[in-house]
């Protein structure tokens, strides 16, 4: 019950991914992203340990479809699962379980695959990877959110979708951007509003990470913190 990209884009280097499906908090178990090593995807009765070790086999240098071909090979109940993966160089890979009993598909380009399962018909994910490659100039943010309308406008999946996310990571350990909507019934339009009102605090996060010292307080807050402290009797000095 789930349509997902993940992708590696090859103006910035930058690696994302974006999901929904009819279950809640998807987020939470089916996206797996590294800096400077890739992205891998687990879904359809989600073995969330799968991920994982398709990272770590991609980061031991393991090109998509050497880390696809392993992460299959090892693994139990794998025609139940429904995985994709991107590499540090843009190559991709896929596997459809033979137990998935409803409409399966995918669709690759450089840089960027598609899957779904589930789904209403099998051009959901051409879609998705026609709306992120159209237009290489954007921002990776804008990218993933026209691929996942783009699929829902296509069909989506059979039933109702409740739960997405969007997430990209760059050239430091943690992400970008990491969004979730766990349950709603309008997951996707909810996820846009909250890239909107999110992006114009994004890079005062990063900033914040990696250098604390130039973030002044916000002054309201620090007024109010230092008058509690006096009433306290609390002092750092």
């Amino acid at each position: 019950m789930t349509f997902s990209l993940v992708a590696r884009c090859g103006r910035t280097g930058e690696i994302g991914a974006v999901i929904s499906t009819s279950n809640l908090a998807v987020g939470s178990r089916c996206v797996y992203l590294k800096s400077g090593v890739g992205g891998f995807l687990t879904q359809h009765r989600t073995d969330p340990r799968l991920g994982p070790r398709g990272i770590a086999l991609l980061q031991d240098g393991a090109t998509a479809a050497e880390a696809m071909a392993a992460v299959v090979a090892s693994t139990k109940d794998i025609g139940w699962r429904q995985l994709a993966c991107v590499d540090r160089h843009g190559n991709t890979a896929f596997h459809h379980g033979d137990k998935i009993y409803s409409i399966r598909a995918e669709c690759q380009a450089p840089g960027v695959v598609a899957i779904g399962n589930i789904i209403d018909n099998p051009e959901v994910p051409k879609a998705m990877v026609a709306a992120f490659t159209a237009d290489p100039s954007l921002d990776i943010a804008e990218r993933l959110l026209r691929a996942i309308e783009a699929g829902e406008a296509a069909g989506g999946e059979t039933g109702t979708v409740h739960a997405a996310q969007m997430i990209a990571i760059g050239e430091n350990s943690f992400p970008l951007f990491d969004l979730r909507i766990d349950y709603s019934e309008t997951p996707l339009p909810d996820l846009r509003r909250l890239w909107e009102r999110y992006r114009a605090e994004a890079a005062g996060f990063a900033v914040r990470v990696l250098d604390p010292d130039s973030v002044p307080p916000q002054q309201d807050l620090y007024d109010a913190a230092q008058a509690r402290m006096k009433e306290l009797g609390i002092s750092y000095t």
